[in-house]
């Protein structure tokens, strides 16, 4: 197995290795390219962020600057809008659905480090795919770790370090991120405590 099957199985490997970092380059490149536009250059950033993503779905924004490891392993279906300092930590497959919303400085994190620091003083990483269903709404200074799903309508709330899978149409808060409540009929109501939805 070479460096480029390691990084996206799960393995141990080092994300050192020359031609790993050659091609991870080329990718940084276009990032750069992405995050000097201007404002007015609304389809040269759509274009260069189509170029970018493995994947982007229909009528998604992106507010610069964007940070990423690759780009090339992110997957974003349509609809996804990001805030400003979106981060992709995507060594491993980011899997992103429909209207998927994210705050101001979001991260996604594939990668991980060894417990043992031995193997940590070797550089050694691993990295285990993240998977974010239609329709979730991350907020602003979350971070998301290895590994994990998010259920499809579900409210990651601000600040959350997401440890462990969440399910479908709860809110989820906190560090480690747990599930606070299911999405309900009083949802239909409300649109933030209580402030009642005027139709």
């Amino acid at each position: 197995m070479n460096s480029k099957e390691k990084m996206l199985s799960g393995e141990l490997y080092d994300p050192t290795e020359n031609e790993l970092m050659s091609e991870q380059q080329k990718w940084n490149e276009l990032l750069y390219a992405f995050n000097q536009t201007r404002p007015s250059e609304s389809a040269k950033r759509e274009s260069l962020l189509k170029k970018l993503l493995a994947e982007c779905g229909d009528d998604c924004y992106v507010e610069p600057p964007l940070r990423a490891n690759w780009g090339s392993n992110t997957h974003f279906g349509n609809g996804v809008y990001a805030n400003f300092n979106l981060t992709l930590v995507d060594d491993a497959p980011v899997y992103v659905g429909n209207d998927v919303m994210f705050g101001p400085n979001v991260t996604i994190a594939t990668a991980g480090h060894p417990i043992d620091p031995d193997l940590r003083k070797m550089k050694m990483q691993f990295n285990l795919a993240v998977t974010i269903k239609d329709n979730v709404w991350i907020g602003a200074n979350s971070v998301v770790l290895p590994g994990i799903t998010i259920g499809e309508n579900s409210v990651i709330g601000a600040g959350s370090v997401v440890t462990k899978d969440i399910p479908a149409n709860v809110v989820a808060v906190g560090n480690p991120c747990k599930v606070l409540r299911e999405i309900g009929e009083r949802d239909k109501v409300y649109y933030h405590k209580d402030r009642k939805i005027n139709k």
